[in-house]
């Protein structure tokens, strides 16, 4: 598995260990918006773009930094607003963030992005709050294609 892949399913997996009754979905089919989320909220993490990379020629080197983007949505319940649920979404990955920086030794570095948020979808009588904000993974590689 090349590193660029390897890191979105560190990423996409650290987020599933923080949000353990959230629909966790990416990296395939099923990075569109579905129709229902979760009870418990649901995660998108997107492919991203690992940009151009800086390049170091003795040895070849490529350093990148991959922007991961993440879509969350969380329905608004009469206890809790949509905006709270989110909140407290991306409090758990803050921790789980910065309790492995290195993605277990796969990146030099793992950062985020500020969160936007606000947007707000009635599905009927219900309410769904999403934001979203980027990770960004900085690693290395030797070769130009990740």
């Amino acid at each position: 598995m090349r590193k660029r892949v390897a890191v979105l399913a560190a990423v996409k997996a650290m987020i599933a260990q923080a949000l353990p009754g959230a629909d966790v979905r990416g990296m395939s089919v099923e990075e569109t918006r579905p129709i229902r989320v979760s009870p418990l909220g649901m995660v998108i993490v997107r492919s991203g773009d690992p940009g151009t990379p800086e390049v170091d020629l003795s040895p070849p080197t490529y350093w990148w930094e991959h922007r991961i983007p993440i879509e969350m949505a969380a329905y608004e319940t009469p206890n809790v607003t949509a905006q709270v649920a989110l909140d407290t979404m991306i409090a758990a990955i803050d921790v789980a963030m910065k309790a492995n920086r290195t993605l277990s030794g796969l990146a030099i570095y793992l950062d985020a992005e500020p969160p936007a948020d606000g947007e707000i979808e009635k599905t009927g009588a219900e309410s769904i709050g999403w934001a979203d904000f980027a990770l960004i993974v900085s690693y290395s590689t030797d070769s130009p294609l990740g």
